[in-house]
């Protein structure tokens, strides 16, 4: 049985751009793909995929500059990591955040 999957929880690669995205409060897909590691070698077209998913997911709002797209967060860090937190501690702690911080 497959179970969906949490759109508000971001994959291994999603919460990379976002951490870029993050680090400079929004910028065209160069500017975002710049803000990577240099060893990450992305195709333009990929990174814009991913940039457009989080928009989809509603992380990220995008508006038109010139020739560029410039993505912008929706969702402040901080706020993020409490959702993170809190889904973690439902799923592998029992609701229970006590037990996940002695943990």
């Amino acid at each position: 049985m497959r179970h969906k999957k949490n759109s508000m929880i971001l994959t291994e690669v999603e919460l990379e751009f976002m951490s870029a995205v993050w680090q400079i409060n929004g910028g065209t897909v160069r500017e975002v793909m710049a803000q990577l590691d240099a060893d990450r070698d992305l195709a333009y077209t990929s990174a814009s995929t991913i940039l457009r998913i989080l928009e989809q997911k509603n992380f990220l709002v995008s508006e038109r500059s010139e020739k560029s797209f410039i993505y912008k967060p929706l969702i402040e860090k901080e706020d993020y990591q409490s959702t993170y937190l809190m889904n973690v501690s439902q799923k592998l702690f029992d609701n229970t955040p006590s037990a996940m911080v002695a943990r």
